[in-house]
């Protein structure tokens, strides 16, 4: 499997792109994630960004980013660490 992948219409990425983002242990990642702790949001590109997939993942204190194109290509990755304050409001909006 590609890092980022469409099936069916439905964007998948490896569970370790996103343990690698968040700076955790995939063991962690997927218990958190069973748990419910870790939280995405998915955006598809309009206008100037047609053609591209925004994946963001929270937990914690922290944010991952990742862009992608039609084909799964990763374009961009970002993560933000705000330490031991929460996460702002802002992180979590569309476009934020």
């Amino acid at each position: 499997m590609k890092p980022v992948e469409f099936r069916d219409g439905d964007l998948e990425i490896d569970a370790s792109v996103i343990a690698e983002g968040l700076g955790i242990a995939l063991p962690v990642l997927r218990q958190q994630m069973q748990a419910g702790k870790i939280t995405s949001l998915s955006e598809r590109g309009v206008d100037a960004d047609l053609g591209r997939h925004r994946m963001t993942f929270f937990w914690e204190h922290r944010r991952f980013r990742v862009v992608v194109d039609d084909s799964g290509t990763i374009l961009q990755r970002s993560a933000l660490d705000f330490g031991d304050a929460p996460l702002p409001d802002s992180t979590r909006r569309p476009g934020g």
